[in-house]
């Protein structure tokens, strides 16, 4: 008997009656109000309203330094934003050297980008640690779309010096014709054409990534996952130094490009290893065995340490004047920086011819941009107990791509290795950010034009030891194979995708083995049978713990996943072999040994035969109910419905009954759409395995009872 909110079973023994109750919970759904003409007026209302208040948090919201400005605290605070700004700043003066030759722009244009993107991010960026500025993959990713475009128009020659005389200076925007000008003209313009595309490119960064933070689609980073990033990281740090050798060897070899470039390159290298320029190789080797122990002293004693050693700076000042009065590029052909102009160039918007060209390759960089500088805005967030908005970010690098690329400027994003210098250094606002950019600034109005003799080699030295923390991600694959064999794969085949193939191809590559990884553990998900706990109302898997009981007659198996069409066989062919009963073949079966009775009878066979047949149509199965324990199910869709529907039936036409159980609203709601249940059989619906299991043992405890008499 079915009541309103219970399920009662009679028994029976001898001349008494039991009656046993099977509660059920009742729950009321909510109502849903989805008219879309409601919800349309409401948001316009919302959106279009216009208060003092709205427009004050609008304004706000959108440039941070107002709020957090006037609540600058000096005392406090001021101290240690001054140590953390200066030490960033002069540590980036010769990484934005260095990885201007990464980008395939001169000199100065890294310095510009790192001026620009420090003061900008302080305006509109919400995090108070990270710091904003050149990455080397993206420089990576920078350079190989530059040295396309520089070969599509024309200029095949590699700048083994780019060195402009102080009185060209001005000439620097001036654009000629390789064809018809001489040869200073040529450089200038083959100089000036390169930094075209790269501004070029970073507009259209910048523009993607405003557009990401306009429409909020922020989620696209959740496709990134923290293995893909560090292997495609990893990846392309191969990429980088590979690039960086020829440098360090003084080679003069064109720089390779496209699909497959890494190996390319170590071939060319190889060709022309006997043109090693000795001068630049010892200058190489001399600068790793200071900035490599100096380096990993900085790491082991940075809590002791109040400012990490600027060795950079030290062996960039060390190696600039030994080359000056050295005379290394007279006396041994050392390839040098050249001038470097101080003071800053007009402005000049981007090449708009170009944006049909480069439009595809901004994608790739304004991705990797936007998730590297999300990710680490919430993780030092997290780590110092304030908020970051991940839109504000994006807004925040996508105006630091926009607005410098009008002043010749490379992409840019945040750093992990200077933010976590910066951070160790005492930064307490975005206000060291500030300090950095006047750092950068007196050395674009004073200093710049020192470097002059500064060697190439030097400059491949530091953006080479600058690549240790992505390399030695290698140090942690045993851990990371021990926690999650998946993820490992995931780095493996992103960062050799990323290293062999191409950075966008690595990345493409990355996404999609990824997504791929997901959909195969959904595919082939574990489905264990379960047993009871006793003393309690919980069950578990048999296959994973000890002691544990089944109920006489009935099956409990639990799917962990979603139940869809690519799953679906799956989920059959795991449940039959579960239970050890496929009831297609037992219906066949049935139905065969049916037939040969008939055909036995009809020629007058043996009573023994028909008697054999007999006890096999009605031989038990073992089991009488089967529970599926819903609770991992996330979802159904119409293929896993009708899979539900046709387990239920090929179960009962064989006498066994098929329960359901902690099913969550998401797939009671598509049950009861999907017609899966008969009129008055929702009852069988159930909120827990044991409420299940209960209810089947009283069901076939009546029927036994009905049966005997």
């Amino acid at each position: 008997v079915t009541e309103t909110n219970n399920v009662r079973t009679v028994t029976e023994e001898g001349d008494d009656a039991k009656c046993s109750f099977h509660h059920r919970m009742f729950l009321e759904p909510q109502e849903k109000k989805r008219s879309m003409k409601a919800l349309v007026i409401k948001q316009a209302k919302k959106t279009c309203s216009c208060t003092p208040t709205k427009v004050k948090d609008c304004v706000f919201g959108f440039f941070p330094i107002l709020r957090w400005l006037p609540k600058y605290k000096l005392r406090e605070d001021l101290l240690g934003d001054l140590m953390s700004g200066v030490i960033v700043g002069v540590l980036l003066v010769p990484q934005s050297i260095a990885y201007s030759l990464l980008a395939g722009v001169e000199p100065i244009y890294g310095l510009y980008t790192s001026f620009f993107a420090s003061l900008i991010y302080c305006i509109f960026g919400t995090s108070r640690h990270i710091s904003v500025g050149i990455f080397g993959v993206t420089c990576l990713m920078m350079g190989q779309v530059v040295d396309r475009e520089m070969e599509r128009a024309g200029y095949d020659l590699e700048p083994a010096v780019l060195s402009v005389p102080p009185g060209a200076a001005a000439h620097v925007n001036t654009t000629f014709s390789p064809l018809n000008g001489t040869w200073q003209e040529m450089l200038c313009d083959r100089s000036c054409h390169a930094i075209t595309v790269a501004a070029t490119v970073t507009f259209l960064a910048g523009v993607y990534q405003v557009a990401m933070g306009f429409f909020q689609v922020g989620f696209v980073s959740v496709y990134l996952s923290d293995s893909l990033l560090s292997g495609f990281v990893t990846g392309a740090s191969f990429t980088v130094l590979t690039s960086q050798v020829k440098y360090l060897l003084g080679l003069d070899i064109p720089r390779s490009g496209g699909i497959g470039s890494l190996i390319v390159t170590w071939i060319n290298i190889f060709k022309n290893i006997h043109k090693t320029n000795i001068c630049d190789l010892i200058t190489s080797f001399l600068c790793f065995l200071v900035l490599i122990p100096t380096k990993e002293l900085n790491e082991r004693f940075k809590s002791k340490l109040k400012a990490p050693i600027p060795i950079e700076l030290v062996v960039v000042v060390a190696a600039t004047l030994a080359s000056h009065f050295g005379k290394l590029k007279e006396t041994y052909g050392s390839s040098i920086s050249g001038h470097i102009p101080t003071g800053f160039l007009p402005p000049r918007p981007p090449d708009w011819t170009l944006i049909p060209n480069v439009a595809l390759d901004a994608v790739a960089i304004a991705i990797i941009g936007f998730a590297i500088t999300v990710s680490l805005s919430e993780m030092f967030a997290k780590k110092h107990g304030y908020s970051v908005r991940a839109n504000q970010e994006m807004y925040a690098i996508g105006f630091c791509n926009i607005i410098p690329s009008f002043f010749h400027c490379f992409t840019t994003s945040a750093a992990l290795a200077k933010t976590l210098v910066k951070e160790s250094t005492g930064c307490r606002t975005q206000v060291s950010g500030m300090v950095t950019s006047l750092v950068i600034l007196l050395v674009l109005l004073v200093i710049a034009p020192l470097f002059y003799s500064l060697q190439k080699c030097v400059l491949a030295v530091i953006t080479i030891v600058n690549l240790r923390g992505a390399l030695r991600k290698f140090k942690d694959l045993p851990k990371m194979w021990h926690l999650s064999r998946v993820d490992t794969v995931i780095w493996g085949v992103t960062m050799a995708a990323t290293a062999l193939i191409s950075t966008e191809i690595g990345l493409l590559v990355g996404v999609c083995f990824s997504m791929l990884c997901v959909i195969f553990r959904t595919q082939r998900p574990e489905a264990p049978l379960l047993g009871w706990v006793a003393e309690s109302e919980t069950y578990e898997s048999l296959s994973a713990y000890k002691n544990l009981q089944t109920k006489p007659g009935i099956v409990v198996f639990r799917f962990e996943a979603p139940l869809y069409y690519i799953n679906k066989e799956c989920f059959k062919s795991t449940l039959y072999k579960q239970t050890g009963v496929n009831p297609v073949w037992v219906k066949a079966a049935k139905k065969k040994a049916a037939k040969r009775m008939l055909r036995e009878k009809e020629v007058g066979s043996g009573d023994n035969q028909t008697s054999i047949s007999m006890d096999f149509v009605s031989e038990p199965l073992g089991f009488h109910t089967i529970v599926i324990d819903c609770c991992a199910v996330q979802f159904l869709d119409t293929a896993g419905i009708r899979t539900l529907k046709e387990v239920c039936k090929d179960y009962r036409e064989i006498d066994v009954h098929v329960l359901l159980a902690q099913c969550n609203p998401s797939v009671r709601s598509s049950l009861i759409r999907g017609e899966f249940f008969k009129e008055g059989e929702d009852h069988l619906l159930f909120h827990s395995v044991h409420q299940a299991v209960d209810f089947a043992l009283g069901t076939q405890g009546h029927s036994g009872t009905s049966a005997s008499k």
